[in-house]
Formats: structure tokens, C-alpha cells, sequence
């Protein structure tokens, strides 16, 4: 399909992949699925100690003979490992299914691609839903603190596992790119470049304020019960009113203008407290619901928490000259004007700080009017400008390899 009509296809559909309905949308990269691993543990940065860890992950493409073609693709916050392919099991497609798989911006004809769930999350990789070896009973509000840097300290267990010695790259959009920059900044030696998009070194109060409404919303529902829920009797109300608030900050004003306007969904039906159903009220609902079943609120708890205490540098100038210092990957930094979450602002103030400490790295500003989920629809500049990167600095490796 022609980029314009794949483009015009998507605005259609909903920003998040794993929202469409089985069957609506055809992957190129097939049926794909998960597998979990247990893995050595690790101290978290709260001080408890993991004695082994489950991490649910996916691989696409093949790892090159000289083991230098691996990618790390770090998932938001809704994210988890099935970045792209039908999933076997609900019939959805990955979440960044737009950009990765045979001949997309990241082509696993070419890269070994590696897509895992963060530790804390609810889809396979250990979190409050996992069963405390202690116990025998699932962790809930009893999990540790974590970290968007104990995220990052589990992926490199993985990355050991699979015998990776230095990624190729390290990407992510949102809390994604979270991950991928403590990745150059604490494991410099790790990886070559480093793809961070619409996401910053430390959350605003505005961005934690945000995050503190979801969580309020969870722990104000009656079912919550303090972490301890059933499967059949989850805070659902709660889970569902703070992915709609989420998902609000997640578009801009054009983008709900445009697609919902102040149309009227349906006539009044007899349950209704007002006679108005507008779109963008049924729109909100259905993310929130299509959410509800396929996330565990105390992971959202937990989640949100990581992203508010995220600092990418905490400590005093020197120390974060002497970090700096040791950077050695190369930086592509993105950011999208209409993102009004992650503005743009926080983009530069890393760039800024990059260029500074005479760091390779560019800046791209794209002008889309998608606001902050623009990194996850179909859109041509940003595939083109990511491709175009990951191919020419492989292409470079490459050569001086070869030459070597």
C-alpha cells in the first residue's frame, strides 16, 4: 500500500494497536509470540534482591555472525513485549507493529530486533501479579519499588542470556526512551546509538500530576481494596477512568477536533444521565474498557510511580560531567511539536546537554498534529527519518568492519 493510503488508513484506527479488534488489521511480519525466560536476579534500587527474575520477551530477524546488529525496542508505559506480528493468542498486533518487521523502518530483514517487558508490568515479566517465592501468593501491593533503571538492569540480564555483548541500538518512545537513555548514560559500553522519542530526563509537576490523577482514580475504587483484589473483582472502574485521562494528554486539540468534533455519538438511551452522548465520551470509554482487559491496576501503580521518580541525572555538576564523559553512543533524539506531555522543550534541554559535552547527536522536531502518540501511528517523516538513521550508521559499522 502506497504511504499516503496506508497513512489515511491508520488515522482511522486507534493510536494503540493492541486496541484494534482481532482481524482488523494484517501484520507483514506474520504470527508472533512471546516466550518468558528466568533469568539471574538483581538488587533493585530500593535494596531488595530478586533471587531470579522472569522476563517475558520477543525476538524478530536474525542475529548477524558478528553479533552486531541487535536492536532493544523499549515499550511505554501500555507497552509490553509483542512489538509487532499478530499475537497467536488474541489475534492483535504488536503495539509498534507501523515500524518494525520486513522492509519497515526498523527491518528485521536487516536487525536482530529485541522487545521486552519491563519488570513491574503485568504481561509476563515479574510484577505485583507474579507469585512471591516467599509466599506462594501473588506479590500485589507487597512488589518492591522500582525503577525505570532496575527496568533497564533486567533488560541486561536478557541481553546477557542471549549473548549480546554491545546493541546496535537502544529505542523507545515515551517511558521507552527512558529506558533507552539510562542505557547510554549508565551502560555507555553497551550500546551504539541511542533513539530516545517524545520523552525527557525527569518528569514535570504537571506530568506527575497527570500520573497521580490515574493513580487516585485506582486506589479510590471500592474494589482496589488495598491491592487486594480478585480476578473477578477488580478496580476496573478505577483502571478504566485513569486510561482515559491518560489517553486525553496522549492526543492534542487538533487531533480530537478533527476526529470527534462535538458530533453526537448515538441518541439518548433511557440509562443515560444526560441526553447528550457526545464521540469523544465513547471514544474515551472504549480505550478505557479495551484497557480494563488486558492491564492489572497495581502494575499501573507501580509504573506511573517509576516514570514520576525517573531522574535521568540526580547528582552534582561533576558527576554528571564525569557520566557525560563516558557516553560514547551517538544520540538521535525526537520530539513532535503537537505533544503537549512531552513537549519538545524537554527534547532540546537533552540535546542541549548532549552537544554540550561534545556528544554526537541529532535533533529532529516533526510537525505532526497527533500530539504525544504520534510515535505510534503510521506516519511517513518519522519512518522515513528513523530509517534512514538506523541504515546509514549501520551501514557505517559496517563498513569499518569489514575494513578492520
Amino acid at each position: 500500500m502506497p504511504d499516503g493510503d496506508q497513512n489515511s488508513a491508520v488515522q482511522d484506527q486507534s493510536t494503540d494497536l493492541q486496541d484494534n479488534a482481532p482481524g482488523r488489521y494484517q501484520s507483514p511480519s506474520g504470527v508472533t509470540g512471546t516466550q518468558v525466560v528466568r533469568l539471574p536476579g538483581m538488587q533493585t534500587d530500593s535494596g531488595y534482591t530478586f533471587q531470579e527474575l522472569e522476563i517475558s520477551y520477543m525476538t524478530l530477524g536474525r542475529l548477524s555472525p558478528r553479533r552486531d546488529n541487535a536492536i532493544l525496542i523499549c515499550h511505554a508505559l501500555s507497552g509490553n513485549a509483542h512489538v509487532a506480528g499478530i499475537s497467536p493468542n488474541s489475534g492483535r498486533p504488536g503495539w509498534w507493529d507501523f515500524h518494525v518487521g520486513p522492509g519497515r523502518s526498523i527491518d528485521t530483514n536487516r536487525y536482530f530486533v529485541i522487545c521486552s517487558n519491563v519488570i513491574g508490568g503485568c504481561n509476563g515479566s515479574t510484577g505485583p501479579t507474579s507469585l512471591n517465592p516467599e509466599t506462594g501468593q501473588p506479590w500485589r501491593m507487597h512488589f518492591p519499588p522500582v525503577t525505570i533503571r532496575d527496568m533497564v538492569r533486567a533488560q541486561t540480564r536478557l541481553i546477557d542470556h542471549l549473548g549480546i555483548e554491545t546493541l546496535f541500538a537502544a529505542i523507545g518512545g515515551s517511558m521507552g526512551g527512558m529506558q533507552s537513555m539510562v542505557w547510554g548514560v549508565d551502560y555507555p559500553e553497551r550500546v551504539r546509538y541511542v533513539v530516545p522519542i517524545a520523552s525527557c530526563m525527569a518528569h514535570s509537576a504537571m506530568q506527575i500530576a497527570f500520573n497521580e490523577v490515574g493513580r487516585q482514580a485506582i486506589i479510590s475504587d471500592p474494589q482496589w481494596n488495598k491491592g487486594n483484589y480478585s480476578s473477578d473483582a477488580k478496580p476496573d472502574t478505577g483502571l478504566a477512568v485513569a486510561r482515559m485521562m491518560g489517553h486525553v494528554t496522549y492526543l492534542s486539540e487538533f487531533s480530537m477536533d478533527k476526529k470527534f468534533g462535538r458530533r453526537i455519538q448515538r441518541p439518548a438511551e433511557p440509562e443515560d444521565i444526560f441526553p447528550d452522548f457526545y464521540r469523544v465520551e465513547s471514544y474515551l470509554k472504549h480505550q478505557g474498557h479495551s484497557f480494563v482487559e488486558r492491564f492489572d491496576p497495581n502494575s499501573y501503580l507501580y509504573i506511573t510511580k517509576a516514570l514520576d521518580r525517573f531522574e535521568l541525572f540526580a547528582e552534582s555538576q561533576t558527576e554528571v560531567e564525569t557520566k557525560l564523559a563516558r557516553v560514547g553512543a551517538g544520540f538521535l533524539v525526537v520530539s513532535f511539536d503537537s505533544d503537549w506531555l512531552y513537549p519538545p522543550s524537554q527534547s532540546r534541554e537533552l540535546t542541549r546537554m548532549l552537544k554540550k559535552a561534545g556528544k554526537q547527536v541529532s535533533y529532529v522536531n516533526l510537525q505532526t498534529p497527533y500530539g504525544h502518540d504520534s510515535f505510534l501511528i503510521y506516519n511517513v517523516e518519522f519512518s522515513r527519518i528513523l530509517k534512514g538513521y538506523l541504515n546509514n550508521r549501520y551501514q557505517r559499522l559496517s563498513a569499518l568492519e569489514t575494513a578492520s
